[in-house]
């Protein structure tokens, strides 16, 4: 078993690794020793029969998947890849699956240890540990009784024929709105969606494997072989510098760029915003596909209209290559400079390096041997990195009259709580980087992003702006959202920012699981609606109070009252799943408080 810091740490799924994403907070607790605490997840299995053939690629099990699932079906359940068609599946391709289960919620995904994941130990120098794995292998897997009957051991049951899988295209603004290529051409005519594709990308920590980049590769190798150059900007970020080195070194970034390709740094990258898109500025419809995770609202380049689609880096080139989203690769044919009409044949991909993985630095810097002896200094004016202020603990009363910040609607991802893109740089900065609390998020009032009603003010205000008023007069605020609040990136900022703009309360109809264990981390409420109806209840200018935290403990209800404008109150119950570690951090101001707290004890 692991335990990272992001929800992609489920890539070693790929390699039989029970492997679960959290927050920093968490892993904060797991080097410090201490317990780390998950609510116990229930079982899906995904059946997989046959074998992948054609266009189809390991990114489309996790693409259907997803449409099968949508981006909350997963929460609270671990995926578990089994069948003749799983064993097929590279281990890398294994990797893509488990990683992008993230965004159906899941709390991690895994295939049972097979002969894909001995082969690739043994090509990855790590001959070693597949010896000490092959002695076990009978117990890195399910019991044969459990594959043999799984509806008598899972709580759900998938079942996918890999033969007759189509290559999948998901999208825009969900991950979880899936489209079998077959389907998606006339879905875009239907739409109305931007059908001039102006950017693909391949790449990241989804699909830069090597197996993912010969595959893409064989493709843009077959335009170059017929003249075909890419009719839309297309850019590769590698998802690390030994995939970086291994496929400069095998003359694979020579193909894309003779195409028309970029090829960007080994980081996150466009994924999360950070790169130099062209018109990126304003609010133009456009559409994008790329090989990552997201396509949130906003995410990719800071534009609510930018239709981002979400498939295979072999399905990425191809349509770059058309520049037309209504193009099928499978069925359609591109025109050469010679008005040639040519078909692309399937793609071909070689899932180890023939040469080995070559690489002259991976990046990797070991600890201090003194560490404890290690001053961090930071510049007082400092604009990227400040030390962090311990936040204040409960002052042991009911909260009274706070002030709702944002009543949101629609999805709500940490994205749209806390925007990437330029703001990273100010990830080390809290105050700073506070300034994008919730800027992407719909007023369900006025259906607008960022811009909420100062109830002190009367004035329609960005979000930021009103956070901060409340605060240097000490008035508490509450955002109340509906579902699934908190999904996709564990970015730890969406819970640390409202906290340090003096939100005390997240009041939604469900939470993701990840942020809902940063919240409380951060010594936040996290309450859920016993009615779901009581949603609708709450007014852009009340007063609310949460009665009943004298007495707060696991499994007792709260009680939420709403001071309307006209004078008069209403009450409603509401839901949390503190247990008695987790209502300590509440208690102590957050868990890092508690830590410390002990520490001097």
């Amino acid at each position: 078993m692991m335990v990272g810091t992001d929800l992609h740490t489920p890539n070693a799924g790929g390699l039989g690794m029970l492997a679960i994403g959290v927050g920093g907070t968490d892993a904060v607790d797991v080097m410090a020793g201490i317990p780390w605490e998950l609510k116990f997840p229930r079982l899906i299995g995904v059946k997989l029969t046959g074998r992948l053939s054609g266009w189809a690629a390991a990114k489309d099990v996790i693409l259907k998947v997803a449409g099968i699932l949508t981006v909350k079906g997963g929460t609270g359940y671990i995926l578990e890849y089994f069948g003749e068609g799983a064993r097929s599946i590279s281990a890398t391709g294994k990797a893509t699956i488990c990683n992008m289960g993230a965004e159906i919620g899941a709390t991690t995904s895994l295939f049972g240890y097979d002969q894909k994941m001995d082969t690739y130990l043994r090509e990855t120098g790590r001959g070693d540990l597949a010896d000490e794995a092959a002695g076990v292998a009978e117990h890195l897997t399910g019991d044969p009784e459990v594959y043999e009957n799984p509806e008598n051991y899972f709580d759900q049951l998938i079942g996918i024929n890999l033969s007759e899988l189509e290559p999948h295209i998901n999208g825009p603004f969900s991950p979880d709105r899936a489209w079998p290529i077959s389907e998606f051409a006339q879905v875009v005519r239907k739409n109305d969606w931007p059908r001039n594709l102006e950017v693909g990308l391949i790449g990241s920590c989804t699909n830069s494997s090597y197996e993912d980049i010969t595959r893409a590769a064989s493709i843009a190798r077959q335009a170059l072989e017929n003249g075909l150059s890419a009719k839309s900007d297309f850019t590769v970020p590698p998802g690390s510098e030994q995939v970086w080195y291994t496929i400069e070194h095998d003359g694979l970034l020579e193909i894309f760029e003779k195409i028309g390709g970029v090829v960007l740094a080994n980081a996150c990258g466009p994924c999360i915003g950070q790169w130099d898109k062209k018109g990126a500025d304003g609010e133009r419809k456009n559409s994008i596909i790329t090989s990552f995770n997201r396509n949130f609202a906003k995410r990719n380049d800071g534009n609510p209209n930018t239709h981002v689609f979400v498939a295979s880096p072999e399905m990425v080139i191809a349509m770059s290559l058309a520049g037309d989203m209504t193009f099928n690769p499978l069925t359609d044919t591109l025109v050469n400079q010679q008005g040639k009409k040519i078909k692309l044949k399937e793609p071909v991909g070689i899932e180890m390096p023939v040469k080995g993985f070559p690489v002259e630095d991976n990046g990797y810097a070991p600890p201090a041997d003194n560490e404890s002896e290690v001053e961090v200094k930071i510049h007082p004016d400092s604009e990227r990195l400040q030390l962090l202020i311990p936040f204040p603990a409960w002052e042991g009363t009911d909260l009274h009259d706070l002030r709702l910040l944002i009543k949101a609607r629609g999805k709500y991802t940490t994205d749209h709580i806390s925007m990437a893109g330029p703001w990273l740089k100010y990830r080390g900065h809290l105050d700073r980087i506070s300034n994008n609390l919730l800027i992407g998020a719909v007023n369900a009032f006025n259906d607008r992003t960022n811009l909420v009603l100062n109830t002190e003010t009367v004035e329609y205000q960005p979000v930021p702006k009103v956070a901060r008023y409340y605060k240097e007069r000490k008035i508490g605020s509450v955002i109340v959202r509906d579902e699934n609040y908190g999904e996709s990136s564990s970015r730890e900022h969406a819970a640390m920012e409202p906290r340090h703009m003096n939100v005390l309360v997240v009041l939604a109809r469900s939470f993701a699981r990840i942020h809902e264990s940063n919240l409380k981390k951060q010594g936040l409420l996290a309450l859920t609606f016993a009615d779901p109806a009581d949603y609708d209840r709450i007014r852009e200018t009340d007063r609310i109070s949460i009665l009943g935290l004298v007495i707060f403990a696991p499994g007792k209800p709260l009680t939420v009252q709403l001071r309307h404008d006209d004078g008069t109150e209403k009450r409603f119950p509401v839901n949390h799943s503190y247990n008695k570690t987790q209502s300590h951090w509440f208690r102590a101001g957050s868990a890092l408080n508690l830590i410390r707290k002990k520490k001097e004890e």
